[in-house]
């Protein structure tokens, strides 16, 4: 696991630009919605909504992610005002709350933007219930979270803006059908169901922290897209979460809340969850936990029973996100992972396609985008195929053909990687063997994306020679031996019915 978040490839250090940006943003923003929240409460509130206007926002466009930075306090105020209002109302105030599950899940079949401000609906309603806020506190925290919004968006847009045009951190799941026949539907109703469960289960551990199940089942959800992943992703939230638990315990806990070390040791949560959130969900849960366990060390309630507490709720919201997805409109999983696995495949093919041109002297071709989102999709990919190769996964022929299909999609970012490095080199030219190495990863890519493996064969002929016509050959050599692990000679898929 340590392996996995440090060494795990970040092309254009985007992870580190992505993390180190967000503890400035972070950090602005709580500098400056402490004051106009008059409190302690309005530095956390404008903290957690500078954090999600850094994490969340993931249009193409830096105008797009623009568009949705102003959208959230239009979307994130009605609904802390709802919240404050409904503080001593708690029958209306969890129905509510089940609504915006469902509403936020649902939003994702509206891209990016969707996702986004689902997010924030949910979180900002969750933080109301966190600080137990009232009517009387919502001018202040108001003012928190129009503040924070504002220092973020100073910090993504002025002060630090190394985005151009970029793949969505969040990539929508795929989509098709209607009704109950669309993922995002269904998965709708599933977290609304397992947050009703994590509600009431949750407010039978503890009256005062019930709200950590819900908020548990919900992240669960995000960025899930079926029944294995979701499964797998709630296992690694509590094992994220007690291994946060334990570093608390040390860390945290002898702070006693003393400002200054606490506020470093918050800086240092922000970096490693937008540092480690790409590439391990139970690292970026182990830094969200020891977050949280260091606000409570502010406000003065944090205790090794508030601990075991949050360790509770965590395995109910969990429980509740996995009844859910077994027994709620189950989505299975061979159809997502082999949508992952094609959408890799044909970004792989249009990484190359742009590299070619680049080393043909097209001025506007750029492959830089085209390997940030393969390293997003091959993220995707391993999280759906998780359930399979899984320790405790008894279907060991689809684990070693899973585990075989990860290797070689691996050595064919490697090996993209390597070509774009090449490209980018001023002093590298144009070859003529390049056209036809393309052309040939096109139709391997084609004939695999269309379900006739068997067709893809690497040209014969002496080894490769030149850097770019070497690494164009070890990537049609791993998309041939793509075919076996995806298709068996029956023809079924790599997860199979």
């Amino acid at each position: 696991m340590l392996k996995r978040v440090f060494v795990a490839p970040d092309p254009g250090r985007t992870r580190l630009r992505f993390a180190a940006r967000a503890v400035l943003g972070v950090g602005l923003a709580v500098a400056v919605s402490g004051p106009a929240g008059h409190s302690l409460p309005g530095a956390v509130t404008g903290g957690l909504a500078a954090l999600l206007a850094l994490f969340t926002v993931a249009d193409t466009t830096v105008r797009g992610q623009a568009v949705t930075t102003a959208l959230l306090p239009v979307v994130g105020l009605p609904v802390l005002a709802a919240a404050a209002e409904l503080h001593d109302r708690p029958v209306m105030r969890d129905l509510v709350f089940l609504a915006l599950v469902g509403a936020g899940v649902y939003a994702r079949r509206f891209g990016p933007r969707g996702h986004s401000l689902g997010v924030f609906a949910f979180m900002t309603f969750f933080v109301a219930q966190f600080l137990h806020a009232t009517a009387g506190q919502l001018p202040g925290l108001s003012a928190a979270v129009v503040v924070s919004v504002l220092a973020a968006a100073v910090v993504r847009f002025g002060l630090w803006c190394y985005e151009r045009r970029l793949p969505p951190a969040a990539l929508p799941a795929p989509s098709g059908g209607t009704g109950l026949a669309r993922v995002t539907t269904r998965q709708a109703v599933q977290a609304t169901a397992g947050a009703g469960f994590a509600l009431v289960v949750g407010q039978l551990v503890s009256g005062q922290r019930w709200y950590w199940a819900v908020g548990a089942t919900w992240w669960i959800f995000v960025n899930t897209a079926s029944r294995g992943e979701t499964l797998v992703r709630g296992f690694r939230r509590v094992l994220g979460t007690l291994i946060g638990i334990g570093l608390g315990v040390l860390l945290a806990v002898p702070l006693h809340g003393s400002p200054l070390p606490t506020a470093v040791l918050v800086a240092v949560c922000v970096f490693g969850i937008f540092y480690t959130a790409a590439v391990s969900y139970t690292w970026m849960m182990l830094w969200v936990t020891l977050l949280a366990e260091s606000l409570y060390g502010l406000i003065g309630v944090l205790s090794p029973g508030l601990l075991a507490v949050r360790l509770a709720e965590t395995a109910v919201g969990a429980l509740g996100a996995w009844l859910a997805v077994l027994f709620v409109l189950p989505v299975t999983t061979h159809a997502v992972t082999d949508a992952w696995i094609q959408r890799s495949l044909r970004c792989v093919h249009a990484c190359t396609a742009q590299t070619a041109a680049r080393l043909a002297g097209a001025a506007d071709a750029d492959p830089a985008p085209r390997v940030a989102e393969l390293e997003q999709l091959l993220g995707r990919v391993r999280l759906s195929v998780a359930p399979l190769v899984h320790p405790l996964n008894p279907m060991l022929g689809r684990k070693r053909r899973a585990r075989r299909v990860l290797a070689l999609l691996d050595d064919c970012a490697r090996e993209v990687r390597g070509l774009v490095a090449v490209a980018a080199d001023p002093e590298a030219s144009h070859d003529a063997r390049l056209a036809a190495a393309c052309w040939r990863v096109e139709a391997a890519v084609e004939a695999l994306t269309a379900g006739e493996a068997e067709l893809i064969a690497v040209a014969a002929g002496p080894v490769a020679s030149g850097p770019a016509l070497a690494h164009l050959h070890g990537l049609e050599r791993a998309l041939a031996e793509l075919a076996e692990p995806l298709r068996t000679p029956s023809g079924s898929p790599l997860v199979g019915a």
